[in-house]
């Protein structure tokens, strides 16, 4: 209760200051940090679109935003990369539960550096282990954010995380989980499909079956607290044409009907 009084008070005491009022105004999301380069587009075309100024969007990992959002975080979306945080905010009374839907698919890759001499890596058995010869297997983390839980289930799936748990580098989130890979920090990692098309230091070198790890689905909903008169209209442009063209440009999946847009 004293987080969530905190982040309250410090939403009030900024409203008074000179400039703010107006920021205030903007829409505020809540995204998976997998989804920056899709959702920068698409609020940029929705900003255009409506003449309204840009949402405000704050990328991370699904369990911290949604952590934020249950401490009083001023957010009006929340965009989760998985079922389990969104579910854990409504269990919480945190959303509007009539504005959930399943917005997006995606898949997980492993990864190397793009100028790597490795070529194809086989990820059943031991040989994953052997393809890292000695080196760190970059990761989000495997326990709580999305992408680290869904390599992980793969990794088990195909028998080959008890030979490389021991070598796992885990990152805050996907995007930083890819930047360890691209900078060469790492020989080898599991990030997003989406991620690895968005970073040009890296390329896939092996994809993970579909039936190796739960489906890979992005939720979307207002949250309860949200009293923007534009957030609604913002959610509602996610199922429009023109996002899904950002979105199948990122290499998503679409899951929702494509609405007219607004």
């Amino acid at each position: 209760m004293v987080k969530r009084r905190s982040w309250l008070g410090l939403a009030l005491a900024l409203s008074f200051l000179p400039g703010v009022a107006q920021a205030q105004e903007n829409v505020v999301v809540f995204a998976a940090a997998s989804l920056k380069n899709a959702l920068d587009e698409i609020a940029a075309t929705w900003s255009k679109d409506t003449g309204k100024s840009a949402p405000k969007i704050s990328y991370g990992a699904s369990p911290t935003l949604a952590k934020q959002i249950e401490q009083g975080a001023p957010a009006d979306l929340f965009i989760s990369a998985d079922l389990d945080w969104m579910d854990y905010v409504a269990a919480k009374n945190l959303i509007k539960a009539d504005t959930r839907f399943n917005l997006l698919g995606n898949k997980i890759v492993l990864i190397a550096p793009k100028d790597s001499k490795t070529a194809t890596v086989a990820i059943k058995g031991a040989d994953l282990a052997k393809a890292l010869n000695g080196g760190r297997l970059s990761m989000a983390n495997v326990d709580s954010v999305p992408a680290g839980k869904y390599g992980k289930a793969a990794l088990e799936k195909l028998g080959a995380w008890n030979d490389v748990k021991d070598q796992i580098a885990q990152a805050e989130n996907a995007r930083a989980a890819l930047l360890l890979v691209a900078r060469g920090e790492a020989p080898l990692g599991i990030v997003y499909s989406t991620d690895s098309a968005a970073e040009p230091g890296v390329r896939i070198v092996a994809t993970f079956p579909e039936d190796s790890h739960p489906p890979i689905i992005y939720p979307a909903a207002l949250t309860r607290d949200s009293r923007n008169s534009d957030a609604k209209a913002f959610l509602d442009f996610l199922r429009s044409a023109k996002a899904r063209t950002s979105f199948e440009k990122q290499g998503f999946t679409v899951l929702v009907r494509s609405a007219s847009a607004t």
